[in-house]
């Protein structure tokens, strides 16, 4: 008897090694990846990342991040293996404290981003006793039919890897965020050699980081960075303030050898970079005695002796260089002929928030250097020459770009086939591919969208108050409070408040007067004993109020109509 064949045309029950993202295809950030092995009915999965975005302009009004919505792994944590995280930057570990308690399974990490990772519990006063296994680097562990290895890569943090997942349908290389820097002066080269070692002994697939893949030739290294920092430093005549990503312990450690290059004290102003520091002190990247003073005292040294490093590269409205720009920072302040360089590239979406803190800065008379005009700041993805080497080394039979747009991926799909890639493969968010057995190929999808952190709480992004939000910044809010007898009888005057609606319309009548006049027309035109039905006179009233409005302004305001019943001789 011929085997049973499900609809994908694959026998029940055959094994199969899969991958799909919740997050981090077709997107840079909210990085959640998940490799699943077994039959398509009783598979195990292992995540890998766990990552947050953030709110882009107005679409997300009073959002403070975005986590992916895990509700496909959710329903099948009992076959979740573990997390493992491939470095501690947000887009990949940020969402790890906050969605964990859904999932409730061991997290695997490095030191370094076991540190960070333990540093945001304390620093969010959690209590949650999350398992978190600590990896060496270069080390190797089992999750349930994984066996991963973790290899050393260079990036723009410490103990960036790669994961070479094996299964028994094949080896898996996961490349996280990574650039092929030779010189970095944080932390080790990537591993050349256990790379080439990994081609030999058979790569099925490269699932491989796609944000430079659209720029040709090497990314410069990190060595080069320090180098230009520590003699811009050295020719500014006055205060010198450099904002960077907080986690860049490379660059860190640049900014302060530039101020002692130049004879200058260290200043760092900013929560999430004392953070860092003191991980990257307790793992070993800084010093035991590195040494730096904090932002109160800033102001007791002399201006030609000061490097300040700050957060707020990103333009985020709470950081300290935004703070700074606005003259409202308690303890930093900056006058004409300081310096200040942007230590870091633009994340597209920031471009206005940090636009607005470098004009702003301009205006004060201070000088403002950015990676367009020195070599202030180095990517920590490849670029295509990288990815070129890579594939050289591992000789995949399968490659799946990740981490990018859609332009990214496709530009990464590319390169893949002209390195002689035999199966290229670009899938997208919820888009579950087959890498085996046989040819690789989509075969099946699951729910994906995003989560958001409103406050305190955690709510989705397609409903509820972020969704409100939205309606009332396009069109304003109308308030309609009424009191009625039983009897359906107006017992006082209607009062209406209005928030975001013009005060009069085009030919000078005030807005207040051509709803109250819809109000009451709305009131006449009920008989009195069908005023008792108090729902289809508040419908009635809100519609009226709202096309009203809606005829004098052009927009349809969100109307909200409150009925009081009062007791009386009515």
């Amino acid at each position: 008897m011929p085997d049973e064949r499900t609809k994908r045309g694959q026998p029940r029950g055959a094994d199969e090694l899969v991958f799909v993202a919740l997050g981090g295809l077709g997107e840079i950030g909210m990085n959640a990846y998940l490799y699943g092995y077994g039959p398509p009915d009783a598979r195990r999965w292992l995540m890998v990342d766990l990552g947050i975005t953030f709110p882009e302009g107005e679409d997300d009004p009073g959002v403070d991040v975005i986590f992916p919505d895990l509700r496909f792994i959710e329903e099948e944590k009992s076959t979740l293996a573990g997390i493992v995280i491939t470095h501690a930057h947000e887009d990949h570990i940020g969402a790890v404290i906050e969605m964990w308690p859904r999932l409730g399974v061991p997290v695997y990490a490095t030191p370094f981003t076991a540190g960070m990772l333990k540093a945001k519990l304390v620093e969010y006063n959690s209590r949650l006793a999350i398992p978190i296994r600590e990896i060496p680097l270069n080390g190797r562990f089992n999750a349930g039919p994984f066996d991963v290895e973790l290899i050393e890569m260079s990036h723009s943090i410490p103990e960036s890897s790669a994961l070479a997942i094996r299964t028994p349908a094949g080896t898996v290389l996961h490349t996280g965020d990574w650039k092929l820097d030779r010189t970095p002066t944080i932390g080790g080269a990537p591993d050349e050699a256990r790379l080439r070692a990994l081609g030999d002994e058979g790569v099925l697939a490269v699932i491989g980081d796609s944000t430079n893949a659209m720029r040709e030739g090497l990314s410069p290294s990190e060595r080069d960075v320090s180098k230009s920092l520590t003699a811009i430093v050295k020719e500014a005549p006055h205060r010198v303030i450099v904002t960077t990503f907080a986690s860049n312990v490379a660059r860190v450690k640049a900014v302060a050898d530039a101020a002692r290059a130049a004879g200058r004290e260290l200043v760092v102003a900013g929560r999430a970079l004392h953070r860092v520091i003191e991980v990257a002190i307790d793992t070993g990247y800084l010093p035991e005695g590195f040494r730096y003073v904090d932002q109160q005292q800033f102001d007791e040294l002399k201006r030609s002796n000061v490097v300040c490093l700050c957060t707020g590269s990103q333009g985020e409205p709470r950081a300290a260089m935004a703070r700074i720009a606005e003259n409202e920072h308690p303890d930093v302040s900056l006058a004409k002929g300081d310096l200040a360089i942007f230590s870091s590239r633009t994340i597209p979406g920031n471009e206005k928030a940090v636009g607005w803190i470098q004009n702003n800065l301009v205006r004060m008379g201070v000088d403002v250097i950015t990676d367009g005009e020195a070599l202030v700041h180095v990517t920590g993805h490849p670029r295509r020459d990288e990815l070129r080497q890579l594939y050289a080394w591992t000789r995949p039979r399968i490659a799946v770009p990740m981490h990018g747009e859609a332009r990214h991926l496709k530009a990464h799909a590319e390169l893949a086939r002209e390195c002689g890639v035999p199966e290229v493969q670009v899938v997208y968010n919820g888009e579950m591919v087959r890498l085996s057995p046989g040819a690789v190929r989509i075969v099946d999808d699951a729910p994906v969208g995003r989560l958001f952190r409103d406050g305190r709480l955690i709510v989705q992004s397609g409903e509820g108050p972020v969704r409100e939000r939205r309606k009332l910044a396009m069109a304003g809010i109308i308030v309609v409070a009424l009191a009625l007898s039983r009897r359906g009888e107006l017992m006082s005057e209607p009062q209406i408040a209005m928030d975001g609606i013009p005060p009069a319309d085009d030919a000078g009548e005030p807005m207040l007067e051509i709803a109250l006049s819809a109000v009451e027309g709305t009131l006449r035109s009920i008989p009195r004993d069908r005023r008792r039905d108090i729902d289809m006179v508040g419908e009635a009233v809100r519609r009226a109020v709202r096309g009203g409005v809606a005829s004098a302004w052009g927009k349809k305001p969100i109307v909200k109509v409150l009925v009081s019943v009062i007791e009386g001789k009515g």
